[in-house]
């Protein structure tokens, strides 16, 4: 009988576990659609451009969702739409750096180097988004990722009294997308409680690093191709 009821409770538990996530999952989902944008052409101008940092590959294969994101940024520069790109991810090790190789193919597409900015210290989206302003100065930005990453960035962003908007990319179909969805009803609510009962802060903040006022940033843009060669 014990048993049972031990099972029972459990049970009760998981169901309202399960329950809650959902909830918050769709409330996330619900009170930040007016700030997300799916088309570059229609975002509005922010002098900073924060892409969220994810692995270029997932075993040998090239990730799509990097893919997106890249070039998401490199289309949001090009038509000056940002003036600077804010590269956040993780830096676990020599061998694995998101922000610097985001940078690389960035620069390969003729994006300028004074204007791409590192923060080796994006370990989650929490970190990347309050390190923006706490450490950048950035409080008035439009963030690149894919939507469903988009709505839990500004739900953090929001609560931070930040200002950010964010461009959604195209996400991945199939069941590799749907298990990406479904981590992140866990994430939002691990967000959820980091936030409104934790209070956590990013792991790491360290010194300013203000990226050049964003009101006075020259934009210097891509080379003109058709300028002529000298």
């Amino acid at each position: 009988m014990k048993l049972f009821s031990i099972v029972r409770i459990s049970a009760v538990i998981g169901i309202v576990a399960i329950g809650s996530s959902l909830l918050v999952d769709r409330w996330v989902s619900e009170h930040t659609a007016d700030r997300i944008f799916t088309d570059s052409k229609h975002i509005p101008q922010r002098s900073i451009g924060l892409v969220l940092g994810t692995s270029k590959y997932i075993a040998k294969t090239l990730n799509p969702y990097y893919q997106y994101r890249i070039q998401a940024a490199i289309d949001l520069y090009q038509q000056q739409k940002v003036n600077v790109l804010l590269l956040s991810g993780d830096n676990a090790h020599r061998s694995y750096n998101e922000p610097w190789t985001m940078k690389r193919d960035l620069l390969k597409a003729g994006v300028p180097d004074q204007d791409i900015v590192l923060d080796y210290a994006g370990f989650r989206t929490l970190d990347s988004i309050v390190r923006a302003r706490e450490v950048f100065d950035a409080d008035h930005f439009v963030v690149i990722t894919q939507r469903f990453h988009c709505e839990r960035a500004l739900f953090i962003a929001e609560k931070n009294d930040i200002d950010a908007i964010c461009l959604a990319v195209p996400s991945p179909k199939g069941l590799a997308g749907l298990k990406v969805r479904m981590r992140e009803v866990l994430a939002r609510g691990k967000a959820f409680i980091d936030l409104y009962l934790l209070n956590i802060q990013p792991r790491f903040l360290g010194p300013k690093e203000p990226i050049s006022s964003a009101n006075e940033y020259e934009f210097v843009g891509p080379p003109d191709e058709r300028a002529p060669s000298s």
